[in-house]
């Protein structure tokens, strides 16, 4: 086991501190992947190229091992998001109940599509494989809150208040 990262961190902000103690605890061990990848998302909001290099060259791994990572968990984002996200799940039951019509109202209201952010920075629009609450189909997460059976009305109410800095 090292305990000392052999690949400086991308810049000489502090918060590589706490990606690289996530490592450390872990002895710089490749199945800290997971959890060294959640941590450099919960100090910088998303995983970059400098942060997956990074990763990579500290954890002993191929870079398309730790993209791959990245890009198949839906926790994970490439990009900064918005001040609000909005996660419209995508599995069997939500698409058959009404997901892509849910889609589709917010293209056709916002000019938003899946894995884009409002021209404010307001509001996220991203989808998910999955959510694992079929019996709520269709669902969609607000700010980490899943509801369940949304309406396009509801889903469309929300998303305006949002960009009219009201609550809720």
């Amino acid at each position: 086991m090292r305990s000392q990262p052999t690949v400086a961190p991308p810049s000489e902000d502090k918060r590589w501190r706490i990606v690289t103690a996530t490592m450390r605890r872990h002895g710089f061990a490749p199945d800290a992947l997971i959890e060294t990848l959640h941590s450099v998302q919960e100090a910088f909001g998303y995983l970059d190229e400098n942060s997956l290099r990074f990763v990579a060259g500290n954890l002993k791994l191929p870079l398309s091992r730790v993209y791959g990572a990245a890009t198949f968990y839906n926790l994970f984002t490439l990009k900064p998001q918005g001040e609000h996200a909005c996660v419209v799940c995508m599995g069997t039951a939500c698409y058959i109940k009404g997901g892509a019509h849910l889609l589709a109202e917010i293209a056709h209201h916002f000019n938003l599509k899946p894995g884009e952010t409002t021209p404010d920075g307001r509001v996220s629009l991203l989808v998910a494989r999955c959510l694992g609450t079929c019996g709520l189909a269709p669902a969609v997460v607000f700010d980490g809150a899943v509801a369940g059976k949304v309406e396009p009305e509801a889903l469309i109410g929300r998303i305006e208040r949002w960009l009219n800095h009201e609550p809720g």
